[in-house]
């Protein structure tokens, strides 16, 4: 079958050979709009549309090259560079009218944080994960993001959210609705605010005393936290009883983040 002219197929990885060196980030003076045919919010001259720009903050350069392959076939966005980290893009770039932001970033850095500062920054986010961390999606659902997207995800689907995103539209994904379903405080979990904090800390390895030092409790109010913790997934039919059945516990419902990879 002939493929119609600008067609995508396959997924953003299958893009990684076709694609040239990601671009850096384009210095405040270098990034302007440009003119294209297609649909789009803003008008321009002579009724040409203005392409929105779009920015990705990742620290692996294959997916930004990838990503920069699939743009060039679409009229309505332009991509206006690559960024390890979204300090760097806010410090060297214009503001993008949209960012996709890799969910999980080897700085450290949390959602909640970098969305922040990019709707400061003036652009919508939309964010790419590899699903691994039902804690960091649940994080990023919570903030002011347009949608979830896997990086697996069919070119064309991948399209279709961006430039839905770039117009400030809402992105719709398995992901983002699974997210949102199984959010243990969007949904009021059983456990209290201070229960999750005792959970994180307890889970992570620290003990019942120094759980009581870091939230200025008592050691017999981290114990009795403790206690209820475990009463309430007694009930629910998950065990709880060790430290390990916790931790478990705890990264299933996202009250622990999962271990970062080097």
């Amino acid at each position: 079958m002939t493929k119609r002219r600008g067609e995508q197929t396959g997924n953003t990885a299958e893009s990684i050979a076709r694609a040239p060196r990601a671009a850096p980030i384009l210095e405040r003076r270098e990034v302007r709009h440009i003119h294209r045919r297609g649909v789009g919010s803003k008008r321009g001259v002579l009724g040409m549309v203005d392409a929105a720009s779009v920015a990705i903050v990742d620290d692996h350069e294959l997916v930004a090259m990838a990503v920069q392959n699939l743009l060039v076939a679409i009229p309505e966005v332009v991509f206006v560079g690559h960024a390890r980290t979204v300090d760097e893009l806010v410090r060297h770039a214009r503001p993008a009218d949209l960012v996709l932001l890799d969910l999980s970033l080897r700085d450290g850095s949390h959602p909640a944080d970098n969305v922040a500062t990019l709707r400061r920054w003036g652009a919508q986010v939309l964010v790419l994960t590899s699903g691994e961390d039902p804690y960091l999606v649940r994080a990023a659902s919570r903030a002011d993001i347009r949608g979830v997207v896997r990086k697996s995800a069919p070119s064309a689907g991948l399209l279709t959210a961006i430039v839905s995103a770039s117009r400030g539209e809402h992105v719709s994904t398995a992901e983002w609705a699974s997210a949102l379903d199984t959010d243990p405080l969007l949904e009021g979990a059983p456990l209290t605010a201070r229960e999750r904090e005792v959970l994180a800390l307890y889970a992570s390895g620290l003990g019942a005393r120094d759980v009581a030092t870091r939230l200025f409790i008592s050691e017999n109010t981290v114990n009795d936290h403790l206690r209820r913790i475990r009463s309430v997934y007694h009930q629910l039919g998950r065990p709880a009883a060790t430290k390990v059945e916790l931790y478990q516990r705890g990264l299933e419902d996202g009250f622990v983040p999962v271990p970062r990879r080097e």
